[in-house]
């Protein structure tokens, strides 16, 4: 009776420890606008208030999010696909605290997997991601096939853009096609490299205005980022900028950033996409 007693504590405290992660992805209609690079610094300004942290990174072919923290991972979501680690050993330690499992070029290899391997992934993702807070998707720029399966089964979206013409016809391309295929889905646009905050919320206000005239759909204006020469210089050394130079115009935006996320100070924000994460993946992923 005492070791099922004490079995019984042990699983209590097992489902009292178990949280329930809010699942972002983060995007850009284009490559070179610097969606990693705030995917990372976000991550990790999530973490020094305290919130637990997984980054994943998704950039098919392209990952570099252990680049940018100055490390060498010893496996990548590929390793697991292959078959010959977990998906928790894929599981990085990351700077001040954040975990990451890092990308791969056969990751496109998701949508040839047999039923069993699906099945795999999806329950040993929902075992991991019951240890944070926040499980972050750095999605690859554009939206593939494999790609849109995981953007569909998260509970927000964070669209990464610089003022260029260009980049916002890609951002506003991109988010269109996501709410057409899912119009439930929260939409924040954070605007990079700006020469100033009035560029940014101009360039906001023009993506925000398209969306709401073609598609009725609100976005949320998450913040801006300057175009601030500490990124590149904390980019060449390999340093989390926010970490590089805490009080650069850059990091005290990222952190302003990550504050207006936290308190949620937007008009008209719910609580969306009540359907689990994982169950919305699974059924997804199942799809052919």
């Amino acid at each position: 009776m005492k070791d099922q007693a004490e079995d019984l504590r042990i699983k209590l405290k097992r489902l009292a420890n178990k949280k329930h992660p809010k699942t972002l992805a983060v995007v850009s209609g284009k490559g070179g606008v610097g969606k990693s690079n705030i995917s990372l610094n976000f991550s990790i300004s999530l973490s020094q208030k305290g919130f637990s942290v997984l980054l994943f990174d998704m950039d098919v072919g392209m990952g570099n999010l252990d680049i940018l923290m100055g490390k060498t991972s010893v496996y990548s979501i590929v390793d697991f696909f292959k078959g010959t680690v977990t998906l928790k050993d894929t599981i990085m330690n990351g700077p001040e605290g954040i975990k990451y499992i890092a990308g791969g070029s056969g990751l496109s290899q998701l949508v040839k997997l047999e039923e069993e391997m699906i099945d795999k992934f999806t329950i040993e993702l929902s075992q991991l991601i019951q240890d944070y807070d926040y499980v972050i998707f750095d999605m690859g720029a554009g939206v593939t096939n494999e790609s849109i399966k995981f953007i569909l089964s998260v509970h927000e979206i964070i669209a990464i853009t610089t003022p260029e013409p260009t980049a916002i016809t890609d951002a506003y391309s991109i988010l269109k096609h996501i709410h057409l295929m899912d119009s439930t889905i929260p939409f924040y646009v954070v605007i990079n490299r700006v020469q100033s905050e009035k560029e940014g919320i101009q360039t906001f206000s023009r993506i925000s205005k398209v969306l709401n005239s073609f598609l009725g759909r609100d976005s949320y204006f998450l913040g801006v980022v300057p175009d601030d020469r500490s990124i590149q210089q904390a980019v060449r050394r390999q340093i989390p900028f926010i970490l590089n130079n805490n009080k650069s115009p850059a990091s005290k935006s990222l952190s302003e950033m990550t504050e207006r996320y936290m308190k949620k100070h937007f008009s008209g924000t719910t609580e969306s996409n009540a359907f689990p994460f994982i169950s919305k993946l699974k059924k997804l992923l199942f799809e052919r």
